[in-house]
């Protein structure tokens, strides 16, 4: 009887040490700070799945904030110590802040960061690049949408120059059938955005001006840079009526409904307008001033991923940053966004034939990003918000390509020391 009993206790001492076993070795989970809410069912289905598949103990967990509510949101967690390990990164001086007031870590030792370029890692760097603190993720691509059926109906192809450009537009407004192009005015930043900012790199070419201008070198008053306002002020003819008072979401309806023949856009615009339209869509860089000339396309970083300074699980998190930047996270996450477009230097095959085309301008024509977006935005006036709204009053005549110019110039100049 002593001897049994005796088993029994041996038995259930060894459980428990076997369950104190299991607990020790309980899984690690990671969770992710984003704004992009839209892509829940994305991480939920694809993304964390493969990641768990291969790192066994590390589960993952995405709590994406409102895009609108993310910075205050992400701010008051990593104040109060209770944001997640791994934080996604919206481009430069809000991330750049986080990092220089100790909230992000520095990852530029990962392995990974050897597969991305310089100007991808840009928008996640200290100014003087000594220091990486996000992962580059995904960039967008601007040019222009166009409806297919409605351009083989009217017999037109696709332009390449601006001279070409104005020609299909005439072509189009001369039928009647369709307003030649869908965008307003009404939120201004699309303007900018769509407008100034798609069909400029072709007149400052590129980083090589863009850089300039950060430099001092050039100005926002000099030729190539008032030159895009010229084109601009071209475009109001060709926006249909009330274009004033249409708002970001007007357009878009206006094209997937078939009302318009072209849309100034960017590529994140592509997996809506797929679910959207009922015609076939294609796509075109911004023509060039010239036949001959080189193309430059806005290529912009849009979106990285950081790791949480305080996290508790440093090592586990910089093993899933590390596979962010591998080639398999490159192709899963291009091919689950179309639109959004991997900054690795490993070769992504994509299946969306929108997406392909968009990309497919990176292998002819030299990428640069927003001019407006680093640096030269921290000041009062800020740069990004005028030239929104100077790009808008551009359109509608309420300003001239030069006055927006010399007005942008001089703000610029008031708190930008190698402006002055």
């Amino acid at each position: 009887m002593r001897r049994t009993r005796l088993s029994a206790i041996l038995l259930a001492t060894t459980i428990l040490g076997a369950g104190a076993g299991v607990a020790a070795a309980e899984d690690v989970t990671l969770t992710i700070e984003s704004w992009r809410n839209d892509d829940l069912t994305i991480w939920q289905d694809q993304i964390i799945p493969a990641f768990e598949a291969s790192h066994p103990g590390i589960k993952v967990q995405f709590t994406p904030s409102a895009p609108t509510e993310y910075n205050a949101a992400l701010n008051s967690k990593l104040d109060a110590g209770t944001a997640g390990d791994l934080i996604t990164c919206r481009p430069f001086d809000a991330s750049l802040s986080l990092y220089e007031g100790g909230k992000l870590a520095d990852l530029s030792d990962l392995a990974a960061m050897a597969g991305f370029s310089g100007v991808a890692k840009s928008a996640w760097q200290t100014d003087d690049a000594a220091h990486t603190f996000c992962v580059p993720m995904a960039s967008v691509i601007h040019g222009f949408i166009y409806n297919k059926d409605a351009f083989d109906a009217l017999g037109l192809a696709p332009p390449a120059t601006m001279e070409e450009f104005y020609a299909v537009l005439d072509k189009i407004k001369a039928d009647g059938t369709y307003v030649p192009m869908a965008m307003g005015t009404n939120d201004q930043w699309e303007a900018a955005t769509m407008g100034y900012q798609n069909i400029g790199p072709n007149y400052w070419k590129g980083e090589e001006g863009r850089l300039a201008l950060i430099k001092g070198e050039q100005k926002l008053s000099d030729e190539q840079w008032v030159e895009p306002y010229r084109q601009l002020a071209r475009w109001k003819d060709y926006l249909g009526d009330g274009f004033e008072a249409q708002t970001y979401p007007d357009s878009q309806n206006l094209f997937t409904l078939g009302r318009a023949a072209i849309y100034p856009a960017g590529s994140w615009e592509i997996s809506g307008f797929n679910t959207q339209a009922g015609f076939k869509m294609g796509a075109f860089p911004p023509p060039v001033p010239a036949a001959g000339d080189p193309c430059y396309i806005s290529d912009h970083t849009d979106i990285a991923i950081g790791m949480n300074a305080a996290t508790k699980h440093p090592e586990e998190a910089k093993q899933f940053l590390e596979w962010v930047g591998s080639g398999e996270f490159a192709t899963l996450y291009a091919n689950a966004l179309p639109g959004f477009f991997s900054l690795n230097s490993a070769p992504v095959e994509m299946a969306d034939p929108l997406a392909q085309e968009f990309v497919s301008w990176r292998g002819k024509c030299a990428s640069t990003i927003r001019s407006t977006y680093q640096i030269l935005s921290r000041g009062t006036p800020n740069l990004e918000n005028e030239t929104w709204n100077a790009s808008a009053n551009v359109i509608k005549g309420t300003e001239t390509p030069e006055d927006a110019a010399k007005r942008l110039q001089e703000g610029l100049a008031s708190w930008y020391e190698p402006q002055k």
